[in-house]
């Protein structure tokens, strides 16, 4: 199997779209979704009645993925979906895995212009 290179290219397509994400907001992309998820595993572990002192070495554990964790994460969970769903298309369609990622996506862009009222 040949991989197209409008796959091939995705993950760093998707990594510059994560550092775009970053610069508009200033901040790294997991810095709040790592604080949001240190809080609510302590703050289950509180409604099961425990209550660990800030000192536990149990809290460090507990602590969310690093920024580049979170990149890869979302970078692998674009990449897989990408390749499900453009592999799909490619079997529904009977048409080679690089013609399937143009038509595939000229079919989104379609319906995002619809959608958006820019089509009639």
């Amino acid at each position: 199997m040949i991989v197209p290179d409008v796959l091939a290219n995705l993950g760093g397509v998707t990594v510059s779209y994560f550092e775009w994400l970053k610069n508009l907001d200033h901040i790294s992309p997991g810095r709040i979704t790592k604080r949001q998820s240190e809080l609510r595993k302590q703050e289950l572990l509180k409604a099961m009645g425990y209550n660990l002192p800030k000192d536990s070495p149990l809290l460090a554990k507990m602590s969310g993925g690093t920024e580049s964790d979170i990149v890869r994460t979302g970078m692998e969970d674009m990449i897989e979906t990408a390749v499900s769903e453009n592999w799909q298309y490619a079997v529904d369609k009977n048409l080679t895995l690089r013609d399937a990622c143009y038509g595939k996506a000229l079919e989104k862009m379609a319906l995002h212009y619809e959608q958006s009222g820019m089509m009639g």
